[in-house]
């Protein structure tokens, strides 16, 4: 038995390889952006990483979902689930993640950034964005389109030139399934995968 850990969250598998698509839920695989306050890059800090994890890890717990992709960059993070059949009540999750981490967050000293009036009024706090992108992959090509374009997000912005060398990402994961080669999107642009996400939320 294998482990792969993203900024806390542990992928366990008996080894093979597998197929990844099985994860695909028609009408329940759900692709996310969630960003930061003003953009404030909060998970350049280990810490506050580490407490991501463990509050994700605290979400699945109290909601079963798999976790197929994540990654995690300074202002913004991607990730694809799949909730059980019959579920699609995604909402309540990151309602409830946002909420413990902006308290754990703050708690331990963390920056929150100026809101508005209006949220000041509603007691909303400068942690996260008050709305997340959703999209419904409508299809296992869908999927593998978001599925990609997540785990070259890092490149894209600037952060890194191949995916392998950015660490909060289940990329390494995946390299270890045998899903990708390790040097997968190094020096080749967008690949054409991903090339149908017109607009991911960011």
């Amino acid at each position: 038995m294998h482990k792969y850990v993203v900024f806390g969250l542990c992928a366990n598998y008996a080894g093979g390889m597998p197929n990844y698509r099985r994860f695909f839920v028609p009408g329940g695989t759900f692709f996310f952006t969630l960003k930061t306050e003003r953009n404030a890059p909060i998970f350049s800090q280990a810490p506050n990483v580490k407490l991501l994890g463990d509050v994700f890890r605290e979400t699945k717990s109290r909601w079963p979902f798999e976790v197929n992709a994540v990654v995690l960059l300074p202002d913004h993070l991607h990730t694809i689930w799949s909730l059980p059949g019959g579920d699609a009540n995604y909402s309540t999750r990151w309602a409830w993640l946002k909420k413990e981490f902006t308290k754990r967050y703050l708690d331990a000293g963390g920056v929150e950034q100026p809101t508005s009036l209006s949220r000041d009024k509603n007691r909303r706090r400068g942690v996260w964005q008050r709305r997340f992108w959703e999209h419904t992959c409508e299809d296992v090509e869908d999927f593998e389109a978001h599925f990609d374009y997540l785990h070259w997000n890092p490149v894209k912005h600037g952060y890194v030139e191949c995916p392998h060398q950015w660490p909060h990402s289940s990329f390494h994961r995946w390299v270890g399934q045998g899903v990708y080669a390790k040097l997968w999107g190094c020096g080749t642009g967008q690949p054409k995968s991903a090339a149908s996400v017109d607009d991911a939320g960011e």
